[in-house]
Parts: C-alpha cells; sequence; structure tokens
C-alpha cells in the first residue's frame, strides 16, 4: 500500500529535522478504504455521505488500537475538505492536513479523562454557538467519553439532542457500558470489532517493506498473535524491534522481545505433557526459562497451544487455529489425535487457573510446575466419560469396561482363609470340621480343620441353649438379592455342610465386633450402623442395617471386599456373610416429613403465649398468616 499524502508530510517533517514520528502515526489510515478490518463501518459513512444523510452525533465503540479515532478524523476530512463533501477527501488541502494531524482550529479533539467535569461542558455549550472559522462544520471529537462525570453527561444532553446545524459530535469509547442510555439513544452508534490476525500481519508486511526492512513471515505472524486484534498494538511492537537498527528481523528476535518461547522449545515441553512424563516436563520447562522465556508468557503459550488442539479434536478445520504458526499445524492435529476432548478441557482449565493465580501470586514459577505435573498426572477422561455413559445406559460395569477396552481386574478367589468370602446365600466351599459330641471338651487332634480354625472354632459346651432360628422368608431373599452382587456358582457342597452350622447363634455379636475393629472407612460406618446380628440356618453371619447402601453405590463393591476380608481373618475363612436392610429400624430412623405451613400455623395459634397476646391485642386468629423464618 503506497503512502498516503499525511505520511508523506510526516516523512517529509522528519527529514527536515523535526520530532521522529513513530510508525503508528505514520501509517495511520486516511481514507475508509483503508481502515483495517472494519469495513462495515466505512461502507455505512461513506452512504451516509454520499446520500447526504450524516447525522449530528456518532459513537464509535471498541478495542484499543482497532481505528475509532483514525475513523472520527476521515469523518471530519470528508465533512470539511475543502472540494468539497465526499467520502473521498483529497488529503492535499489544509484542512485535510490539520485534520490529519489534529491541529485543526475547527476539529475539537478532547481527552474525557481530563476534560470530565461540568465546567468543561459548560465550555463546550457556550462555544457550539459560534460558527466554525473556515470549514462547513465545527466538529467535536471526544475520545474516552465515558470518563465524563454524571453531571457532565447531563449538561451535555440538550445540547447534544439538538445542536446548532454546523456542530457535529462524534465520541469514542472502549467502555460503552458506563456511558448512560440517554446519551446512547441520542447518538448513531458504530461497533469497531477486533481486527483478524491475518490483515494485522498482511499490513505489518506493508509497513516493513516500506521500511526497507526484511521480516520473517513467522515473526510477523508472532507479532499479529500478541496484538490480539490492535492494529496499534503490533504496530507499537514492530517499532521497537525496527529500533535495533537491523534491516533483518527473524522470530528468534521477536520471542526474545516478548519473551516467549521459540516454537522448538514449546514443541519439546509439549511432548512429554503428552507422554504424561512430569520429569521430563520440569526439564523442558527449565530450559525454556533458561532461555529467556517468561513463566506467564510460557503459561500463556501452553494454553493457547492446547486451545488450537482443542479445536482439531472437535473437527474444525486448520483455520480455526488462532495460535498455531503455519509449521506447527501438522504437529497440534497429531497431539489431537492422542488426547480427547474431555482430556484437553482438564488441561485447559488447569492452565487457565495457573494463569489467573500467577498475577497474584509470587510464587509464580512453583505455581507453573505444579500445573504442569497435574497436567501429567491427568488420567484418559474420556475413557471415563464413556464408561459412565455405558453404565448409565444400562449395561453393568465389568461389561462396560470390556466394551472399552479396559481389561477388568480379576475378581478375589472364593473360601481362602486370607481372602474375600463372597456374600452369597450358600456357604463358601470348604470341608467343614466333623461334629463333636456335646461332652467333648476340645476337637480331638485328628481334626482335618487347621489349627488355626480349630482354635477360633467355639466351643459347642460353652454355646448357649437356643431355638432354631426361622427359615428366611421371600421378602428376606429379596432384600438379599438387592444388596449383593451376583457371585460365580460355587461348586456343590458336601452334605455335612447345610446339617452343620459353621457358627454359633451365640457368637454372633462377638465375631461382627472382632470383625468391625479391622474395618476402616465407609465400611467401619456401616459397621457401627447394624441395627442387628445374627446366625442363619446355615451358619452364615447376618447383619441388617438402618440404612440402605444405594447412596453409596460406587464404594460398596469395595466396602463389602473390606468386610468380607475382616471376617475370613477373624473366622478361618468358614463364615458366609449375608447383609440386609432393616426396613422397620430405616423407617424409624428417617426424620418426620416437613410440616405445612397450615400445621405450623395451627401450632402457634394454639401456643398460650400466642392466645394471650391475641387476646391482649383484640386479633382475629383466622387472620394470622405464619412466615417462616429467614435462613442465614
Amino acid at each position: 500500500m503506497s503512502e498516503s499524502p499525511a505520511t508523506a508530510a510526516d516523512s517529509a517533517a522528519s527529514a527536515a529535522g523535526h520530532d521522529y514520528v513513530v510508525v503508528a502515526r505514520r501509517y495511520r489510515p486516511q481514507q475508509f478504504g483503508e481502515l483495517i478490518g472494519q469495513s462495515h463501518v466505512a461502507r455505512a459513512l461513506t452512504g451516509a455521505i454520499e446520500a447526504d444523510r450524516v447525522g449530528h452525533a456518532y459513537l464509535f465503540t471498541g478495542a484499543r488500537g482497532v481505528g475509532k479515532t483514525s475513523a472520527a478524523r476521515i469523518l471530519a476530512k470528508a465533512l470539511n475538505c475543502i472540494e468539497g463533501t465526499s467520502p473521498s477527501p483529497c488529503g492535499r488541502c489544509e484542512i485535510c492536513q490539520s485534520v490529519a494531524t489534529g491541529d485543526d482550529v475547527d476539529v475539537l479533539e478532547i481527552d474525557g479523562a481530563s476534560n470530565r467535569g461540568i465546567d468543561e461542558i459548560r465550555q463546550l455549550r457556550q462555544n457550539v454557538a459560534v460558527r466554525p472559522s473556515r470549514a462547513r462544520f465545527k466538529i467535536y471529537i471526544i475520545d474516552e467519553v465515558h470518563m465524563l462525570t454524571k453531571e457532565a453527561f447531563n449538561a451535555l444532553l440538550k445540547t447534544l439532542e439538538e445542536p446548532p446545524e454546523h456542530v457535529k459530535f462524534i465520541f469514542a469509547t472502549t467502555e460503552p457500558n458506563k456511558i448512560p442510555i440517554t446519551i446512547l439513544s441520542r447518538c448513531q452508534r458504530y461497533d469497531f470489532a477486533g481486527i483478524d490476525a491475518s490483515a494485522i500481519q498482511e499490513r505489518l508486511g506493508q509497513i516493513a517493506a516500506a521500511e526497507g526492512v526484511q521480516v520473517e513471515p513467522d515473526a510477523l505472524a508472532l507479532l499479529a498473535m500478541r496484538a490480539a486484534g490492535s492494529m496499534r498494538d503490533s504496530q507499537s511492537l514492530l517499532e521497537q524491534l525496527l529500533s535495533t537498527g537491523s534491516r533483518s528481523i527473524t522470530a528468534a528476535d521477536v520471542t526474545g522481545l516478548l519473551g516467549l518461547a521459540p516454537a522448538a522449545r514449546l514443541t519439546q515441553l509439549i511432548q512429554p505433557l503428552v507422554a504424561r512424563d512430569a520429569g521430563a516436563a520440569l526439564a523442558e520447562f527449565d530450559a525454556a526459562i533458561a532461555e529467556g522465556a517468561e513463566v506467564g508468557q510460557l503459561i500463556d503459550q501452553l494454553l493457547g497451544y492446547f486451545r488450537d488442539v482443542m479445536t482439531q479434536a472437535v473437527g474444525c478445520g486448520p483455520e480455526r487455529m488462532l495460535h498455531a504458526l503455519p509449521g506447527q499445524r501438522d504437529e497440534i492435529r497429531g497431539v489431537a489425535e492422542q488426547l480427547g476432548v474431555q482430556t484437553l478441557l482438564a488441561i485447559s482449565g488447569i492452565l487457565d487457573h495457573a494463569a489467573s493465580r500467577l498475577r497474584v501470586s509470587t510464587q509464580v514459577r512453583t505455581l507453573a510446575e505444579m500445573a504442569l505435573v497435574r497436567i501429567c498426572r491427568l488420567g484418559d477422561l474420556d475413557e471415563l466419560a464413556a464408561l459412565v455413559e455405558a453404565v448409565k445406559s444400562g449395561a453393568t460395569p465389568a461389561a462396560a469396561i470390556k466394551k472399552n477396552g479396559v481389561s477388568p481386574s480379576p475378581p478375589p478367589s472364593q473360601g481362602g482363609a486370607g481372602e474375600g468370602i463372597s456374600a452369597s446365600a450358600s456357604p463358601p466351599v470348604q470341608a467343614p470340621a466333623p461334629p463333636v459330641a456335646p461332652t467333648t471338651p476340645k476337637p480331638p487332634a485328628s481334626d482335618a480343620a487347621p489349627p488355626a480354625t480349630r482354635s477360633k472354632q467355639p466351643s459347642p459346651a460353652a454355646a448357649p441353649p437356643h431355638a432354631e432360628p426361622t427359615p428366611p422368608t421371600a421378602a428376606h431373599s429379596a432384600a438379599v438379592a438387592e444388596l449383593q452382587p451376583t457371585p460365580p456358582t460355587p461348586a456343590a457342597a458336601p452334605a455335612a455342610a447345610a446339617s452343620s452350622p459353621t457358627l454359633a447363634p451365640g457368637d454372633a455379636q462377638r465375631v461382627w465386633k472382632q470383625t468391625s475393629h479391622q474395618l476402616e472407612g465407609f465400611a467401619r460406618d456401616y459397621a457401627a450402623a447394624a441395627s442387628s446380628v445374627a446366625v442363619d440356618p446355615q451358619g452364615r453371619l447376618v447383619v441388617k442395617f438402618a440404612r440402605s447402601f444405594d447412596r453409596d453405590a460406587c464404594s460398596r463393591p469395595a466396602m463389602l471386599r473390606q468386610i468380607e476380608q475382616a471376617l475370613a481373618e477373624v473366622c478361618g475363612g468358614r463364615v458366609g456373610l449375608v447383609l440386609e436392610v432393616d426396613e422397620a429400624a430405616a423407617q424409624a430412623a428417617a426424620p418426620p416429613p416437613p410440616k405445612s405451613m397450615r400445621q405450623r400455623q395451627a401450632e402457634i395459634v394454639s401456643d398460650p403465649f400466642v392466645q394471650k397476646a391475641i387476646d391482649l391485642f383484640a386479633g382475629d386468629p383466622n387472620r394470622l398468616k405464619y412466615i417462616p423464618p429467614r435462613e442465614k
């Protein structure tokens, strides 16, 4: 793009010995067609000028450095150019050149931050009545207009609504939400969008060519991404690089200026993060800092990198990458194939949390390293999400794990002294000790049972007389089937096992107490909540609880295994276990249903103190209204 007349004037002034003019001013747009990324605003203002429908008040809003003030000056030149009102001012006349430099007597640029009081607005109201000295219109450009006080806005309302025919107002602001609605309703509003990185990169290339400097494309891309949609910011960064006097600018020069990690170093840091190697990740992080990368900038780079990876993981095209250099796109697509969307969301959340904490902490490196270690410790969250969905759809956990390619751990073997005991309806498979006569104080030495089993076997002579337990009912069997996991079908037990209980009824409380002492966590809590302990005809320990297992369905399998193992250690692995819900105790322990407001009101009215108050003040009980107390 060729230099505009204003740019040529600035260059001539510089050559004549005047102060140096920075790039952002020398290459400021001078025509509507030169506004980068604001074609919608340029079309609207051009159409208004051509149709002679120019309003008396405009509001330009948008982020910093997107062309608000430049558009206001171009509009002022288009209205006051000596050659006539036109969307394309000449740029050669005295008015156009003075407006371009901000020195025109009829185009007044006011800083809203330093002229925000009511006294300045009163002075403005007195001056608007004076006609312009040489131009068609007197134009007021108020920058950062949201900084005006409430009183100043109120004083401007009438003048803004019905200004003299020779007065135009152009407001510019970065925070339109702070402007009163009464001001907004009197202005034509134009929102300036952030400028695309590719457009910024192209403009920077034109400026570099005009300055006679060779700049690598990756260096221009880094400057454009760093500017975050602001043309002025990108030009200021380019100005900083040009001030070194070098005739060639590389990507390494840009990363050194901005405190960023080079693309190759960033790739070396990404690889151990994807491979879940925390040690290698910290080593690469330390190497990047040693090369000059700033901790906060490096975390921002990682967040932008994984943002681009996420776009590829969800199926977007390469044009959706905002932070990747052209040479990194294939690499990013490869990382997207290795990591799932859920894992990428978790990584982005960790990095965003770390970036926000870095701004308020003095231990920036420690926080960044903690974030890297957390990323390396993440599991495959996509497999977990698929497993949860499969279980919700009705599949059993084992089938869901098999469906998602995860090998389930083998179930514990049955009947061992040190292994878990199956909570099944039939006793575990093991040869029982032969029956012992009641008059024998202890089993004979030739007993086939192991010594540990004989030492813990209760003596029949010491057992108190007891009645035969009632056989289990259908409801009992249904409750047991609902609470217990489906066990594998055991081998057929000897006939003697059905007729000879392995646990005496009188020892139920003692065995359960010893078992409870060996439990931890959820299992100990449930053991403490047992409402009754007994022995059924098969010699199994039957434990009833006053609470349901449904609330802790996730921890129930682990809890059952812990109880079974503890019982196996106490009884030598020869006692079966049945867990039930005591419906009567559960109903008794359940909290009473909440009372309705009508019931509460009836109770309050029947209170003696309230009745005395009603009699004292001659109140009507039927007109009382109960208002529940507010929660603190």
